[in-house]
């Protein structure tokens, strides 16, 4: 589904012209807690059963693609805790490799 908006012209929406996660052509990150609802809907979705395969199959995974999404940005919260905890302990810090998420 395209965007309505003119801003986003040609950037594929989840269905409430929201980019979805991930989308290279998306204008900002999907913040976590935005990406975790999404998560939670497609969840509730799929767990009714009341979509065709084929749509199951394109929500099954937009959840797959929204929860690595989540996953990157957890591993990017837990990188940064540990840094600044070795900081405050004065141990040296090892920059992690930057993950597939950018994080």
């Amino acid at each position: 589904m395209e965007s309505e908006f003119p801003e986003n012209a040609g950037v594929k929406t989840n269905g409430n012209g929201k980019p979805f996660a991930g989308d290279a052509a998306s204008p900002a990150p999907l913040p976590f807690e935005e990406a975790v609802a999404q998560l939670e809907a497609v969840v509730r979705e799929l767990e009714a059963g009341e979509i065709s395969l084929e749509a199951a199959l394109a929500r099954f995974e937009e959840g797959v693609r929204l929860s690595r999404h989540c996953i990157g940005i957890l591993d990017s919260a837990q990188g940064r805790i540990e840094r600044l905890t070795a900081e405050l302990n004065g141990e040296p810090i090892l920059e992690p490799a930057e993950n597939e998420y950018g994080a």
